[in-house]
């Protein structure tokens, strides 16, 4: 009789969406990264998304021709691609069945425009899939918006979010994203960024960090920590709920036990996803 393979470390990888499902509310990690349950898209998401992917193709334009008409141009031409490949998502953006979409971006890239000019700007790369290990068998992943690279060689990593800025008090959570891309970056390449930037695009605020080595080593002890915790609850399967004022946007209440709902029984460990399936998503609001 052959011993049973051992149960693979979980999980392999972690991204800063996922590290927010679980410091948010473990049982929406849960639903999320293991139960894979769907979830109704939402008008600010949907919007968040075309706004992202005309910033990143607005920069394949020549320099001269980077405008917020031609932005505007990129936003519907992304609206008819994902009216194709992702119809039910677009379908948000109509209001009645059949109707015209209302996508209402231009204050979103009104302000885009009005926090700096694209047409001074060669971004070094858009849309970057970044992975480092950071301890064995375990890797940070993630997508950034955007990375500039001066002259010299320092690197800016940018984020554009289709919210509003933080209120007081809340900036550190808000950077914590920002913090694990340069964890990401100084573990690939050897660099610390020299500066994070959140651009809110909801009310044309921007917030800069400069972040140093002992500030990344000290994020890195943060998620690996978060990731012992997310491993102690898939061993003990007790991925508890953190009922919360966001509890009014989640797309699980009905299964949720904090609202009287039961949550679907957890998936065999065999079946939850491995660093080769379990990818990150980028979050667009």
């Amino acid at each position: 009789m052959t011993d049973a393979a051992p149960t693979p470390p979980f999980p392999a990888s972690l991204s800063p969406s996922r590290a927010s499902d679980f410091m948010t509310c473990p049982l929406l990690f849960r639903f999320r990264s293991i139960d894979r349950l769907p979830e109704e898209p939402s008008v600010a998401a949907v919007r968040g998304t075309l706004v992202h992917r005309a910033l990143e193709t607005l920069f394949d334009l020549p320099a001269s021709e980077r405008t917020v008409d031609a932005a505007s141009g990129l936003v519907t031409r992304a609206f008819r691609e994902m009216e194709k490949q992702e119809p039910e998502a677009a379908d948000t953006m109509r209001p009645g069945p059949g109707e015209e979409p209302v996508l209402d971006v231009a204050g979103l890239l009104d302000a885009y425009f009005a926090l700096e000019d694209p047409r001074r700007l060669e971004p070094h790369a858009r849309e970057l899939a970044v992975s480092a290990q950071i301890e064995e068998s375990f890797e940070v992943r993630g997508f950034i918006d955007r990375v500039d690279r001066s002259p010299d060689g320092l690197i800016r990593i940018v984020d554009y979010k289709t919210g509003r800025s933080p209120g007081p008090g809340y900036e550190s959570k808000a950077m914590f994203q920002m913090r694990f891309y340069a964890l990401a970056w100084w573990r690939m390449t050897g660099d610390v960024p020299r500066l994070l930037q959140l651009m809110y695009l909801g009310n044309g605020e921007v917030l800069r960090y400069e972040p140093d080595e002992d500030e990344l080593s000290s994020t890195q002890r943060k998620v690996l920590a978060l990731r012992d915790a997310i491993s102690r609850a898939a061993d003990t399967g007790a991925f508890d709920p953190s009922p919360s004022r966001l509890c009014d946007w989640c797309s699980h209440r009905a299964v949720c036990p904090a609202w009287d709902g039961t949550p679907p029984p957890l998936p065999e460990r065999s079946d939850w996803p491995t660093s080769s399936t379990w990818r990150p998503e980028p979050a667009p609001d």
